[in-house]
């Protein structure tokens, strides 16, 4: 799954938006440009998709600043590890989801 897919699809899961060619069509007629949501390397935006699951979940930090995430949903885990937090926290809630995306 590309980046773009990933993020329209946690998107729509998440946070109830509807994916246009340009924009993110957001609940209340209102829209956000596509590239101004980006969960994978904006920070913010990783801990948006945090703050909307129905779940909870650990962060933490090795020696060697590897971030690891562990997102538990239901009877789903879904974990991440990599130096890129944003990209680490969105892929362990895609996995967490059950989306099967690429490291």
């Amino acid at each position: 799954m590309t980046d773009e897919r990933l993020k329209e699809e946690l998107a729509r899961r998440l946070l109830g938006w509807r994916a246009s060619p340009d924009r993110f069509l957001k609940c209340g007629r209102s829209w956000i440009p596509r590239w101004r949501f980006n969960p994978l390397t904006n920070l913010d935006d990783a801990f948006l998709l945090l703050d909307r699951i129905d779940g909870c979940y650990r962060l933490t930090v090795d020696p060697n600043g590897i971030f690891t995430a562990e997102v538990r949903l239901g009877n789903r885990i879904g974990r991440a590890s990599g130096d890129q937090k944003a990209r680490t926290i969105a892929l362990a809630v895609a996995r967490g989801l059950g989306i099967e995306a690429l490291s």
